[in-house]
């Protein structure tokens, strides 16, 4: 969902290859038959879905991502190294995330010359084994699997924090990177966007506000390395045991790590709820769910906890407001980059209407239920 290492989120060129390019691509750096490739939808990357066709069943997957990095991110080989030790890493540790295959010279990435536009820019490129399922913004989510998937961004961070070593690992630390939650100030440079409107007006509440009750507190988070982008489209799903009234859902899949940063426990959480409440008939009702899952293996401090209301809406600022620049700049995917906005500002404008009091008041009761009465473990193999 991004781009850069610094505070300019769209100084990118975005890969262009077409189906036969990349075809040839995957045969030449992989030495892969490919038997189908279709373009998946991204922000600022280019992710092919990639059928081969193999001679013994035994060699591996069938299906799988090749994903081709933008210009600006190809220019940091170690953290694109990073991101993808970390998921070799959560794979081994059990979690549901993708695995490269390796190029014919035993690398998991490889440099390559990409389109034949201006400058001919290089970018990296990946292949990436295939996870099956549905993403949670097209299912109707309900309170068993937000709970799961708060239950998930606690146990992932957990992981990284406490057991992911990589000499890449220091490239983590990424400073001014646009979409990590500290940097909500900085969206003061791309406001403009927005043009003169109430929706300004909020998002600029919701600046000086963090401003002068995040920042100063951010001392006394726990830190952690974040996922970072935690939405309901990185996030796929399989039912299971499912009735129709009550389907019972487990995640099959954690997609695109470009976002991974060194933060803290209670961002993950908050970009969590943010990304649920898009889609959901009942948004303010999402946060304790999500929270109660998150709680489940890693309670929050007070303070952490209250600063939850200005995180959730500052990852609703970040994406509204770089959604709308990006735009600007790149109106060919503005379908795309809009996604969020179709429900995004009226989510972001209810919760000011009501207020950081009304809403916590939600989530928090809603968590509370929970440390009496949590879900009932699915049955393995269902």
């Amino acid at each position: 969902m991004s781009s850069g290492n610094d505070c300019q989120p769209q100084a990118f060129t975005k890969p262009a290859l077409g189906e036969k390019e990349a075809t040839e691509l995957v045969n030449r750096v992989f030495g892969l038959k490919v038997s189908w490739i279709r373009l998946l939808p991204s922000y600022d990357d280019q992710n092919f879905h990639v059928c081969v066709s193999r001679k013994d069943a035994a060699e591996g997957a069938d299906e799988y991502v090749l994903k081709i990095t933008n210009s600006e991110d190809s220019q940091e080989p170690d953290l694109i190294e990073a991101q993808t030790q970390a998921m070799m890493f959560l794979s081994a540790e059990g979690f549901p995330s993708a695995t490269p295959y390796l190029t014919k010279d035993g690398n998991i990435m490889s440099l390559e010359s990409g389109d034949t536009g201006p400058g001919n820019k290089k970018h990296m490129v990946r292949l990436l084994t295939y996870l099956p399922g549905t993403p949670v913004a097209k299912i109707a989510a309900n309170a068993q699997i937000l709970y799961e998937i708060g239950k998930l961004a606690a146990s992932l961070d957990k992981a990284l924090s406490e057991k992911f070593h990589h000499p890449s690992i220091k490239s983590l630390h990424r400073g001014q990177f646009i979409w990590n939650l500290a940097n909500v100030p900085l969206l003061d440079q791309y406001i403009y966007a927005l043009g003169q409107n109430k929706y300004r007006e909020v998002v600029e509440q919701v600046i000086e506000q963090f401003k002068g009750k995040v920042i100063p507190k951010l001392s006394s988070f726990r830190a952690c390395i974040n996922h970072g982008d935690l939405n309901d489209h990185n996030i796929l799903v399989d039912s299971s045991c499912a009735s129709p009234d009550n389907p019972q859902y487990r995640v099959s899949g954690i997609l695109d790590f470009s976002d991974m940063s060194y933060g803290y426990y209670v961002f993950e959480v908050a970009i969590a709820i943010m990304y649920m409440m898009i889609e959901s008939p009942d948004p303010l009702s999402v946060g304790g769910h999500v929270l109660a899952g998150f709680e489940s293996v890693l309670p929050l401090t007070e303070e952490e906890r209250g600063a939850l209301f200005l995180l959730v809406s500052g990852r609703f600022s970040q994406s509204l407001v770089l959604a709308a620049h990006t735009a600007l700049r790149h109106p060919e995917n503005t379908e795309y980059l809009m996604i969020t906005a179709k429900t995004g500002w009226k989510h972001l404008m209810k919760m000011f209407e009501l207020g950081q009091e009304a809403v916590e008041k939600t989530w928090f009761e809603t968590a509370k239920a929970y440390t009496s009465h949590a879900p009932a473990e699915q049955p393995r193999g269902c």
